[in-house]
């Protein structure tokens, strides 16, 4: 009853989040296409790096959603409403006092953009102004939105997506509008950021509240139960150099190329990468609601039933990760030159090493989820390594080879953390198995998607559409899903007995429309 409770939870979870998902990334690409044409790429370009640079201040979060997650599961699992009620509290405690950290942090930062933005035409207002309302945005999620994480550790991220993102598609669409008709179009722009940021923080706040009515939080209390739970600072410690490491991998490579290159250039690679983040976006939304399930299925203890879900896990994402980096590879100049022209395309060498990292990136989820599950952060010389070589090798990369040379160092430092010690780490401490497993595991689906790849590339070639357009990109897009996604679909289901399984038992028992009409 509860592995069946954990699946529909998690399949509506994945419904509603690709239902916004959808919506939100048409909205997305129009909304860039528009800022690009009304305002231009300089002002993008800055908007993306002042994003990074506070993404670098929120840093001091330490991880500690990660923690708190860890710690909720038990509880959650054995309905335990006054220790829900403690460690919610604690982590309010602590998220009002980093807040108080990346306010005095972008204090001090922002008295240093006449430095930082010194290359930039623009007026450097727009500068203190665009990380004032970015600012405003962050620390609403650690005064009011703390809440939340008891959503996310519950499979209950729908509510989140319903409240959260239906605030965030309005605003797009308000932004949309202010941009083609209004003078001063930037400043409506913030404006409205500004505004929408606070009317979402209030929705999701009375959706917790509403969901949670005994959960009543004592930050008063933070510094007591910060005593009571000593695993909980012990987990926030491990976790940071964690999140360096994810800082250095999805934040720094933009900073690294607007000093060696031009905000111009940041907003070329940042066209690129809006794609990658609609398809990390596609993959978040499928799998993320299941992270919280998984968690419940480690505190259970059953490693036979645990080993079997990495398996489905690991299958049914690599079937949906290769078919979407084929797809990138395949299409992305296309959409590129009918988004917003061809003079924004980037050469083919940038787009492999792109798709490449996308790859590694997008399939170390499933390890990622178990290693979170399990608690195992405790290996932090990994992220300590990984950051160094990612901002050494892209920094000294970059000066001799430009943005090519920034991607193979960000790459190299994923193959060697991310590809090849994660799954040790995972198997050594969490599963306590042998990494042999997951070696064949790997070996079987990787053979199959490099064949799939290679024939699914010459018929490709050979029926594609080759005039652009918006009809034929359409078609193209669709070969791509029947030739590749199909066939690798197949062949998975040839090598796994447990995709298999779970494929028959979704279907014979209805779970994912019983899960939709609930």
């Amino acid at each position: 009853m509860i592995t069946e409770s954990r699946t529909a939870k998690s399949i509506k979870n994945s419904i509603v989040a690709l239902s916004f998902y959808f919506i939100g990334l048409v909205l997305q690409f129009f909304s860039r296409k528009v800022f690009l044409d009304y305002l231009g790429t300089e002002i993008l370009g800055l908007n993306t790096t002042v994003v990074n640079l506070l993404q670098f201040l929120n840093l001091a979060e330490l991880g500690i959603g990660s923690a708190i997650s860890f710690t909720l599961y038990k509880p959650l699992y054995s309905n335990d409403k006054k220790t829900i009620n403690e460690i919610v509290s604690l982590h309010g405690w602590m998220y009002r006092n980093i807040a108080w950290i990346v306010i005095i942090g972008s204090a001090i930062l922002m008295s240093c953009f006449p430095w930082i933005f010194e290359k930039i035409t623009l007026p450097l207002w727009y500068a203190y102004a665009s990380y004032g309302v970015m600012l405003v945005s962050a620390l609403l999620g650690y005064f009011v939105n703390y809440k939340q994480i008891l959503l996310s550790a519950d499979q209950k991220d729908y509510k989140i997506q319903y409240s959260f993102q239906t605030s965030k598609l309005i605003k797009v669409c308000c932004q949309i509008f202010a941009l083609t008709y209004f003078d001063n179009a930037y400043v409506w722009w913030l404006i409205l950021e500004f505004i929408f940021a606070i009317l979402g923080a209030i929705a999701l706040d009375c959706v917790t509240r509403n969901t949670y009515p005994y959960l009543k939080p004592n930050l008063s209390e933070g510094k007591l139960l910060y005593e009571k739970y000593p695993e909980v600072a012990i987990k926030i410690k491990q976790v940071f150099f964690h999140k360096v490491g994810g800082f250095a991998l999805t934040q720094a490579s933009s900073i690294i190329i607007y000093i060696y290159a031009s905000l111009t250039l940041v907003a070329l690679y940042g066209n690129y990468m809006l794609i990658i983040a609609g398809v990390t976006s596609l993959m978040n939304a499928f799998f993320n609601s299941m992270n919280a399930g998984v968690g419940n299925l480690v505190a259970e203890g059953k490693r036979e039933r645990i080993l079997s879900i990495f398996e489905e896990l690991f299958g049914i994402r690599f079937i949906l990760v290769s078919t979407l980096c084929f797809g990138v590879y395949m299409l992305s100049a296309d959409f590129i030159a009918l988004w917003i022209g061809q003079e924004y395309i980037l050469d083919n060498t940038t787009l492999i090493l792109m798709v490449a990292i996308l790859y590694i990136t997008l399939s170390r989820s499933t390890v990622d989820a178990f290693i979170s599950a399990y608690g195992l952060f405790d290996d932090i010389w990994a992220p300590i390594i990984e950051a160094s070589i990612n901002i050494g090798l892209s920094v000294l990369l970059g000066y001799f080879y430009g943005l090519h040379g920034i991607l193979v160092g960000v790459l190299i430092s994923l193959v060697v953390i991310i590809f090849c010690w994660k799954p040790i780490w995972l198997f050594k401490k969490g599963f306590k198995i042998s990494v042999i497993m997951y070696v064949k595991l790997y070996y079987r689906y990787f053979i199959a998607g490099l064949l799939v790849w290679v024939v699914s590339s010459k018929i490709y070639n050979l029926i594609k559409c080759n005039e652009l357009g918006i009809s034929n990109f359409m078609i193209n897009s669709l070969y791509i899903i029947f030739i590749y996604g199909i066939c690798i679909g197949l062949l998975a289901l040839l090598i796994s007995k447990n995709i298999r399984r779970r494929c028959y038992y979704l279907i014979i028992n209805n779970k994912i429309i019983g899960s939709v009409k609930n």
